[in-house]
């Protein structure tokens, strides 16, 4: 029987006079994507048995600006970075919390000199929270003894220094962390930051996400597990290019706290 997913909107807190303990960032990926989407129903089921009261924006939500800041539209970011602060001031947000690293960055660093100041976290930083303060239990289910390797979003290590809230979760599901050769701070782009996820690949004799894929696959991991969708997009693609969808999943961190539990 499928578990029926509790989410309400800001909108909806505000009518019944409540402000939820964070507000769920689910970004455009998140919302459009049907591979996204599954990381945002995961982390849903997780924060409903975890009991955080939440909430997302719904269709006040617009796209944070990432894409356009980097593909170099400085004008379309801050229209976009202003319609969402202006709807952020209005609901009093305090504490963000979303699933992608372009949004958590961009979001935590760059709308605070537009006036958009907030307390954003990262989800596997917040399910870390979630399990050190008692409130999410992680058992390791169908992940137990299994290799899992992680590859490192761009925006989440090199750019925020967020490397041990995954790690540790997935440690966690009693698994076996196996680390590629290039990880944490020397980790690879899975080649879809910069806005290069929206547009053809410049000549080469390799694409990027072939070469991080190879990475992981060294590793003989059953698993590679990510925290960014667009990572999850470029490295089962990967996957796919070198024939290895039978023996290796693509996962992000949200579903495989969730799989374990059967939630």
């Amino acid at each position: 029987m499928s578990e029926v997913l509790n989410v309400p909107t800001m909108a909806e807190m505000l009518a019944q006079g409540k402000q939820p303990e964070i507000l769920f960032w689910v970004g455009c990926a998140g919302s459009f994507d049907d591979r996204a989407k599954r990381i945002t129903k995961a982390l849903v089921k997780i924060l409903n048995r975890a009991n955080v009261e939440f909430a997302v924006l719904g269709i006040e939500e617009s796209c944070s600006g990432d894409p356009a800041k980097r593909a170099g539209n400085e004008f379309l970011f801050q229209m976009q970075a202003m319609l969402n602060i202006e709807v952020l001031n209005a609901y009093e947000a305090k504490k963000i919390v979303t699933a992608c690293p372009h949004c958590f960055n961009t979001l935590k660093n760059e709308y605070p000199e537009l006036g958009g100041k907030y307390e954003v976290v990262h989800h596997t930083e917040f399910l870390k929270s979630l399990l050190d303060s008692g409130r999410l239990t992680i058992e390791g289910g169908q992940f137990k003894g299994k290799k899992i390797t992680f590859h490192d979003p761009c925006y989440l290590g090199r750019a925020n220094n967020v490397y041990e809230a995954p790690r540790e979760l997935i440690q966690k599901l009693d698994a076996e962390l196996v680390e590629m050769k290039r990880s944490k701070a020397n980790g690879l782009c899975c080649g879809a930051g910069g806005a290069q996820m929206f547009k053809d690949a410049e000549k080469g004799n390799k694409e990027i996400n072939v070469e991080r894929t190879e990475d992981a696959l060294e590793t003989n991991s059953k698993i590679i597990a990510t925290g960014c969708p667009f990572c999850n997009t470029m490295m089962t693609d990967g996957v796919k290019f070198k024939e290895s969808e039978a023996n290796v999943k693509v996962m992000d961190i949200a579903e495989l706290i969730a799989n374990a539990q059967d939630l």
